[in-house]
């Protein structure tokens, strides 16, 4: 009893935190209890009888959080099963005039043929991301279909029956799913890629800020962002997938290149894998004189501030959907920064050499070599992003032909559908799916 106390707590907790959860819960209680309607009202019943169940299984098997997810399951159970239907149908009359006797060899063989087939489709990687569901409800639909119709006897009629309820079952869900507080995964897919760039920007510069004692306790809070970028992949890839199925919305038409999403999201992830790097140097910082770490100290804050600054510049270009201005500028201001830092690197080889030559021996090698590796490694950051994630960005702006700004900067704004909402209340939003 009191796990479930628990449990409903945490539900109804998240219901509250992002009341679209709720909404979702609302909308599949609705459907189901619509089509149940046709078990229990007597009209309905008799014309569609037991097989008015199927429209409650669909319901339940089709229905997703967002609208591309469920137009993708709808579309997929449709189509598989009225070819799977009509061509199990077509099986079991061919069947049919081999005689009593080789009919279910026949049926059985076709069956085999059919699983087999299918199957192997799946192993396709276009089939399996936008087909691998129908391939699955083609078999079960086949299977079942021909299978009972071998002891069932007005086959036709029973098909048509199951076919109509799972049509009604399905198009229940596209209509509360697009037209009762929609859920769309386009939506979902540029606020989750905007939000990454920012998390990024934060992890870099709280990195930084930490490796040079400079950090305070909101700073390392976001140093560990980075990880939301890395685990963001499969929920980038399911939400390209599941956008490419959804209706024109918002300022989001049928053709928008949603695939360059998925660059983008690589770029990050390729930025995140060299800032864990980075992190894993805090722990060696403490190894490296303070005098040493000083030399370096500004030129380090300074790069990663411009590196932190080329990114939320790209963040504000994709979520708004324009192109800013001042895009070229931070890029300088980041080429400028790790020059400095390259130059200040070589000078470090110059400390050594007065070390020796003074015969003082304050500093050794091993001394050094801690601050060089976490240099490098924001000076390898800083290329990735000119040669990841602006190159990325860039190509995603011209497919999706992003407009040019006209202001130098103003404040983040994210347009979505037919208002313009607050760049910060729709990453606060995003963060509670």
């Amino acid at each position: 009893m009191a796990l479930f106390k628990r449990l409903l707590t945490k539900a109804c907790d998240h219901g509250i935190d992002d009341p679209r959860k709720m909404f979702h819960c609302l909308k599949v209680g609705a459907a189901l209890t619509i089509v149940s309607l046709f078990y229990y009202i007597r009209l309905l019943y008799d014309g569609f009888g037991g097989n008015a169940l199927w429209a409650l299984m669909t319901v339940v098997v089709v229905f997703e959080y967002t609208v591309g997810g469920t137009l993708y399951k709808s579309l997929n159970r449709i189509g598989a099963t009225t070819l799977a239907g009509f061509l199990a149908l077509g099986s079991h009359w061919i069947a049919s005039q081999a005689g009593h006797r080789f009919e279910p060899v026949i049926m059985e063989i076709s069956l085999f043929v059919i699983a087999l087939v299918t199957t192997l489709s799946r192993f396709i990687p276009v089939v399996k991301a936008r087909y691998d569901y129908g391939c699955t409800i083609f078999i079960l639909t086949y299977g079942l279909v021909l299978v009972s119709g071998y002891r069932v006897e007005k086959l036709m009629d029973v098909a048509m029956q199951r076919l109509s309820t799972i049509m009604i079952g399905t198009f229940l869900c596209i209509i509360i799913s697009i037209l009762v507080c929609p859920i769309w995964a386009g939506i979902e897919l540029h606020l989750l890629i905007a939000c990454n760039m920012d998390k990024l920007a934060n992890s870099l510069e709280s990195c930084v800020a930490e490796y040079f004692s400079d950090g305070d306790e909101e700073s390392k809070k976001r140093l560990q962002d980075y990880r939301f970028v890395l685990s963001s992949k499969a929920s980038e890839e399911s939400m390209a997938e599941f956008a490419r199925w959804e209706p024109a919305h918002g300022p989001f038409g049928f053709k928008h290149p949603w695939k360059n999403y998925i660059k983008v999201g690589s770029s990050l992830r390729s930025c995140a894998y060299c800032i864990e790097t980075l992190v894993s140097c805090l722990d060696s910082r403490h190894q490296v004189p303070e005098t040493i770490r000083n030399h370096l100290r500004a030129s380090c804050l300074s790069l990663s501030s411009s590196s932190s600054n080329v990114i939320r510049v790209l963040s504000t270009t994709v979520s708004s959907m324009t192109r800013s201005n001042q895009t070229d500028n931070v890029i300088k201001e980041m080429k400028d920064a790790v020059q400095e830092s390259q130059n200040n690197l070589k000078t470090l080889s110059g400390i050594l050499i007065r070390s020796h030559e003074e015969q003082v021996m304050k500093y050794e090698l091993q001394d050094i070599i801690p601050l060089v590796t976490f240099v490098s490694l924001l000076i390898e950051i800083s290329s990735r992003i000119e040669g990841g994630i602006v190159k990325t960005v860039e190509e995603l702006a011209h497919s999706a032909e992003f407009e040019q700004s006209e202001d130098e900067m103003d404040l983040p704004m994210a347009h979505v559908g037919s208002k313009i909402v607050g760049k910060e209340e729709n990453m606060i939003a995003l963060q509670r799916v």
